[in-house]
């Protein structure tokens, strides 16, 4: 008897073929056979004369959808159709959740199988588990079919009848989406919070101390029996101290003269307070928690997390990395606790085996977190996973063990010191248990190195204790605004809010960046104007889709529909017909909404309004009208900016002189980072004159004609080495001033300049002193540099592992390969084991762009040869 089974991917195809016998032939589908037309093209001929063709969906006939198989999946069906004619048996394995279960009715629809057909689920990928499912086999699962297929006609219907009118209302090219443009949303949301912030400024003190030789920090809390101001107390929207707080708001000269009037008094403890607290371990992974915690350790987007993720689960390493479920198998709990009790003793195992409950709205996908798969976990260093596959498992497996860890105990430890009027109080944290911490620490890499970070140690003290005062120091604040969001932050809120799904999540941002919605700046994302136009038309006149607790509760609807309590078809109905249906809204939408209204944009604070264009965001006043620069975001545009483009729009860019040896104009212009002296106009013979920015600190009023002809002539040829004959220029860089010593292929030495350096006159002389210096930068080679720190060496070759300092920070040597130091870690926090996975990492990426670059290079030839 010959089966034949379908999965999705060929990586997962190749791994369950060696866990079956001969009889079966797997094969893979590439994702989904069928879907509704994705352009003009695809309509089937019969549909295109109907008015509802261009949506996919016959809105008029109970929302039937057309599907069509797309140009290049009709040769691969025809192959699964010929393999099925000599199959005894079809079993369809795709995916255990909605998409999965999606992909496997479509396939049934399209190859009418005349053989038995089940239905295989399983939730990772392993012999056991492969096994088991095929002795427990089931029908394909319609309420889960309908409810796939009624977010997919949501979606489109949403996206088709939406969009268009974006276009003709803003600028063409624009989308909407049922999740997207929440998302987009609360971009825009938190850039306008950010924009109406007024900083509020306050000092306070900080004070060393000394008890029996040991130095410990305090900080002022209270001065008269009145609290000290802090942060919290101000009105982020004013600047000024919130009702109902009374608080001492000290200035700089209040500050300091209290500093004066305490530093040589007598400090004494007049109050001691230990707090017992437990930590507990947090659950294992999710989808949306994964991506969360690999941006913020691994410093992964949700896409890059995801397709990881993907290979691991394909590869068999970890089960299904699609799923809202926080819930372990008994298989996995005893798999983890033995893991715990054989790494660290069973005195770190919990009492007895934890089971969380998942919290998230709407959880449903798979039935199990995501964790290393099997019945006993493989170590991460003991398997042949490397770089960003190895990282992303050791952080599965830590998370999961440190799951069935017993909790942390610590001790709080208060201690008020007063001095005269003044209150201080000093805050220690002592580790009574570790617990978990031995195998993961949220936020930290390396859980031995975070332990010390987690502990800060007092020395003994008591009341009527008098520590000597060694330092005081006034300290300057300033509140915040609230933070943009990060991958991680997004991740999080949409999932805390029930909005979409937690699968969705790494494609939504990754729409958003490629539409042009938001801008990936510094790890945070930050809105453009065409978000802040498309938002304001959305919530005056769609508030309904872009609102959180309406896309929530569609989100309930779906899941209700998935489990059989809703009916699809008369959700739709209600959706998209009927007097607030949505395509009543767009038909009113289309002659209600003034297209001129509609592309302005109103921001706090500018004198000018700013409107979105044919050729994109402009600046319009009574005077005259300006183009933005392609990369500017609200986020960066101010009045002075403003003025500075209108000037440049009414007189013309300023001319600083003639150029001597060319006789050509140089002209001093404001971009998208600032200003720059530029070399000509731009012509079509000239499409990119020559430009330099201008160094930190000058200004563009200050630049002369000899100024801006020396920035023109960067980078400067200084000489040539001594030692290797090869050439000293000097430059300007991202990163400032610079020279560098171009050894070609044995690679290039760069110093970053002194203060006291200046980019134009530096000779060959100085160049050579700095590059002479032992503090080289991590592009150096063979220049004898001195370690911060030795880590040891590398188990590979027996070579040093290092940390050396840098212009642009402290970094980790091995061989030729330099990694920077993980996020959030100091120079005493690394570990070897820490620096071995980065520098796994960093060698993996550079493995792979040097072969793309060798590619490019080998395919430029070929085609010069041709």
């Amino acid at each position: 008897m010959t089966t034949l089974v379908i999965v999705e991917s060929p990586t997962k195809a190749k791994t369950i073929r060696n866990y079956l016998s001969s009889n079966y032939r797997v094969e893979a589908s590439m994702g989904h056979v069928r879907d509704l037309p994705s352009s003009a093209e695809e309509i089937p001929a019969e549909f295109k004369e109907q008015k509802w063709a261009n949506l996919g969906v016959n809105v008029e006939a109970n929302f039937e959808p057309i599907y069509v198989i797309p140009k290049g999946k009709k040769k691969l069906v025809q192959d699964l159709k010929t393999a099925l004619k000599n199959a005894d048996e079809l079993i369809l394995a795709t995916d255990e959740d909605r998409e999965g279960e999606s992909i496997s009715w479509h396939l049934l629809q399209l190859l009418k199988p005349k053989v038995p057909v089940k239905r295989m689920v399983f939730h990772e990928i392993t012999k056991e588990a492969i096994q088991k499912a095929l002795k427990n086999c089931r029908a394909i699962d319609e309420n889960l079919v309908h409810a796939q297929e009624t977010r997919r006609i949501l979606d489109r219907l949403v996206g088709y009848t939406v969009s268009p009118l974006l276009w003709k209302k803003i600028s063409r090219g624009l989308s909407a989406g049922r999740v997207q443009s929440v998302a987009v949303r609360l971009l825009v949301i938190r850039e306008k919070e950010r924009r109406q912030h007024k900083s509020a400024k306050y000092w306070d003190l900080k004070a060393l101390l000394i008890q029996e030789k040991s130095p410990f920090e305090a900080k002022l809390i209270a001065l008269d029996n009145q609290k000290i101001a802090t942060g919290a107390d101000f009105d982020p929207t004013t600047g000024k101290l919130a009702k109902g707080k009374k608080v001492v708001i000290l200035n700089e000269a209040e500050a300091i003269a209290l500093k004066e009037q305490i530093a040589k008094k007598t400090w004494t403890v007049t109050d001691l307070e230990e707090k017992a607290t437990i930590r507990k371990p947090a659950p294992p992974f999710t989808t949306s928690t994964l991506q969360q915690e690999a941006n913020r350790k691994l410093g992964l987007s949700a896409r890059e997390t995801m397709k990881i993720a993907q290979s691991l689960y394909e590869n068999g390493y970890i089960t299904y990395m699609r799923t809202d479920s926080v819930h372990l198998s008994a298989e996995a709990i005893a798999a983890a606790r033995s893991c715990v009790e054989q790494m660290y003793g069973a005195e770190y195992l919990s009492p007895q085996p934890r089971q969380y409950a998942t919290k998230s709205k709407g959880a449903q996908e798979a039935h199990e977190a995501i964790r290393p798969a099997g019945s006993t976990f493989r170590i991460p260093r003991e398997t042949p996973l490397s770089g960003l596959e190895l990282a992303l498992y050791d952080l599965i497996w830590k998370r999961t063990v440190a799951s069935q860890m017993a909790d942390a105990r610590l001790t709080q430890i208060a201690v008020s010191i007063q001095v005269e009027k003044a209150l201080f109080r000093s805050s220690g944290k002592r580790i009574d248990f570790p617990g978990f911490f031995r195998a993961y620490v949220e936020g930290s890499d390396d859980p031995e190195a975070a332990l010390e970070n987690q502990e800060v140690i007092l020395p003994a003290l008591k009341p009527g204790d008098t520590p000597k005062c060694k330092q005081v120091d006034a300290v300057s604040h300033e509140t915040q605004p609230p933070a943009r969001y990060s991958e991680a932050s997004l991740v999080k809120m949409l999932e805390s809010e029930g909005i979409g799904r937690p699968s969705t999540y790494a494609s939504i941002i990754g729409t958003i960046i490629d539409r042009g919605y938001g801008q990936m700046r510094n790890k945070t994302l930050i809105p453009t104007f065409t978000a802040f136009a498309v938002t304001n038309l959305l919530e005056n006149h769609f508030s309904e889709l872009v609102d959180t607790s309406f896309t929530s509760k569609m989100e309930q609807s779906l899941d209700e529909i998935a489990t059989g309590e809703v009916q699809w078809l008369p959700y739709l109905k209600k959706f998209y017909q009927g007097e607030q249906g949505l395509a009543n809204q767009v038909k009113l939408g289309e002659t209600s909404i003034d297209a001129m209204e509609a592309k302005k944009i109103i921001l706090d604070g500018l004198d000018a309004n700013v409107k979105i264009g044919k050729f994109g965001p402009y600046i319009e006043t009574e005077s005259a009208n300006a183009s933005l620069p392609p990369d500017l975001t609200p986020a960066d545009l101010n009045n002075e900016q403003i003025q500075v483009l209108l000037k440049q729009k009414l007189e013309g860019p300023e001319t600083i002189g003639k150029h001597p040896e060319t006789e050509e104009d140089i002209y001093i212009l404001t971009g998208n980072y600032g200003p720059y002296v530029q070399l000509g106009e731009v012509t079509e013979e000239n499409k990119k004159p020559k430009r330099s920015s201008l160094p930190k600190g000058v200004k563009p009023e200050d630049v002369t004609l000899d100024v801006a002809v020396g920035l023109l002539s960067l980078p400067r040829l200084l000489g040539n080495h001594p030692d290797t004959g090869a050439k000293i220029k000097a430059a300007l860089g991202r990163f400032g001033p610079y020279v560098v010593h171009d050894q070609g292929k044995e690679g290039k030495d760069y110093r970053s300049l002194k203060k006291e350096d200046d980019v134009l006159t530096i000779d060959l002389e100085r160049a050579l002193y700095l590059l002479a210096q032992p503090k080289a930068t991590r592009g150096s080679r063979g220049s004898s540099k001195t370690p911060l720190r030795e880590l040891g060496l590398h188990p590979d070759d027996n070579e040093p592992v290092n940390i050396y300092a840098g212009p642009y920070g402290n970094y980790i040597k091995h061989g030729k390969v330099n990694a920077k130091i993980p996020e959030g870690e100091t120079l005493e926090s690394v570990t070897l084991a820490m620096a071995l996975t980065a520098l796994s990492a960093k060698a993996t990426t550079a493995k792979t762009t040097t072969k793309k670059t060798t590619t490019k290079k080998t395919t430029a030839k070929k085609s010069t040869t041709k």
